[in-house]
């Protein structure tokens, strides 16, 4: 049996018969290698994308191909799209290893509350007025943002510890903290929203401010595409030296050509919304700057808390892909009696996930805190449902074995363009909920129906 199904590996005519049993679709997936998963949720974005920018259209009364009104595929809402999306993409990626590890964890939008006013309460009193720092100190936001990741660290250590060594389920444990950060928040300013922060923390919320402008975005797509064409070309050298199957230059020449082109077309976007008339007047006039008749444009270009959330990505699928650490969460997952048999420690592993997860809610913390200038108790309510169905419908299985950060990560910006877009429909905040909560529901069920193919 060994030898002939050898044999059967190893016969090129056989190979090319079963290709050409295949159809078109099936050969271009099988030659580049695609996420049918991924595709379908590329595809189910486009749909929401369309379809929102055309009833908008059409409530406005507008013709769909006018980008420059409120509709929904304008470069104005993409931006602000972009950046709304950040935060709970950010706390997705860290959800994608606590779900895949078969845990769960309900306290992310508490936490976040909770460091976002602990960070807000250092800019404002303890830094300023006890310590004596002057608002604006290059110190400030930095010895703030050291205490909301030392406190994220120690949260999630806390919570990890309980779950990993004490044996208390995740929900309940993550329950739990809901209730307490969320109550620590308001006990810690008794309910006061703190404000001002500080201005150089304010650039991590974005704004015209907090971009990068439009010639350092077309030099970050350029060094993106760069990164691509590299890491193909890698890739292509490690699978021959290894002797991997390859694929077609065709389908690595579209691949990278496709990827180069979403990039460069997302630069294009961010450096077509400019900054408000009010603020370029403002800006002309203290740097003596001529505004000319038609007006100055000056492009946002990429937001700051879009690269800190993609840099994030990066960083977490790295570490899910190339490192011991990730492989280890998924084997835990995929198997935790065999794991621990085969000398995983995996009550640490867990802590460290824990503690992974409350570094990340102290990001998107200062991302949202920073948004909105100040810390306020409402900071992160409902979040940790938002990041749950994000890692969810991005294909994360609540069984555990299974997920990635990317399909969280868009997974996430597709419930914010849902909200987004029902926003700017004025659809009524409870049909807004019950929108979200169908489409998680509908997203398990389909997760239920491709594990039972598979």
């Amino acid at each position: 049996m060994t030898d002939t199904t050898s044999d059967a590996a190893a016969n090129p005519a056989a190979d090319r018969a079963r290709a050409s049993e295949l159809s078109a679709l099936g050969r271009f997936l099988k030659a580049t290698e695609l996420d049918t998963r991924m595709l379908g949720m590329v595809g189910a974005l486009l749909i929401i994308w369309i379809g929102l920018h055309v009833i908008s259209s059409l409530r406005l009364g507008v013709n769909p191909f006018d980008f420059d009104s409120r509709t929904f595929l304008t470069p104005r809402n993409l931006w602000n799209l972009s950046v709304q999306t950040s935060a709970v993409a950010i706390m997705a990626s860290g959800m994608v290893l606590v779900i895949v590890m078969r845990n769960i964890d309900l306290s992310v939008g508490s936490a976040e509350g909770l460091i976002g006013i602990v960070m807000g309460f250092a800019q404002v009193h303890f830094l300023v007025r006890m310590v004596g720092l002057e608002l604006g100190n290059p110190w400030v936001w930095v010895l703030a943002l050291a205490i909301g990741l030392t406190l994220g660290l120690l949260i999630g250590a806390f919570q990890g510890f309980v779950i990993a060594y004490l044996d208390v389920p995740a929900f309940i444990v993550t329950l739990g903290g809901l209730l307490v950060w969320r109550g620590a928040a308001w006990w810690v300013t008794s309910g006061q929203t703190v404000a001002p922060l500080d201005a150089t923390f304010q650039l991590m919320g974005g704004g015209p401010a907090g971009s990068i402008g439009a010639s350092w975005s077309w030099v970050v797509g350029v060094v993106a595409c760069l990164a691509v064409v590299f890491m193909l070309f890698h890739g292509r050298v490690q699978r021959k030296r290894f002797r991997f199957p390859l694929r077609p230059i065709w389908a690595e020449a579209l691949l990278g050509a496709v990827t180069c082109a979403i990039i460069m077309g997302a630069v294009w976007l961010a450096n077509s919304y400019p900054w408000p008339v009010g603020i370029v007047n403002r800006y002309a006039a203290a740097n003596n700057i001529t505004v000319p008749e038609g007006g100055l444009f000056i492009a946002h270009g990429i937001a700051i808390p879009v690269l800190m959330a993609i840099a994030v990505g990066l960083i977490m699928t790295f570490i899910t892909k190339r490192t011991r650490f990730g492989r280890y969460v998924f084997a835990i997952g995929g198997n935790p009696e065999a794991a621990n048999l085969a000398g995983i420690n995996t009550r640490w592993i867990t802590m460290k996930v824990f503690m992974i997860m409350g570094v990340l809610a102290t990001i998107a913390a200062a991302i949202s805190s920073a948004r909105q200038n100040s810390s306020t108790n409402a900071l992160g309510t409902l979040d940790e449902l938002l990041v749950i169905a994000a890692a969810v419908i991005g294909g994360t299985s609540l069984a555990g074995g299974s997920g990635t950060v990317l399909g969280a990560m868009l997974g996430a910006l597709l419930m914010q363009s849902l909200q987004s877009g029902m926003v700017l429909l004025g659809v009524d905040s409870p049909l807004q909920s019950i929108v979200v909560g169908g489409v998680l529901v509908v997203a398990v069920w389909l997760d239920t129906i491709y594990r039972k193919r598979v």
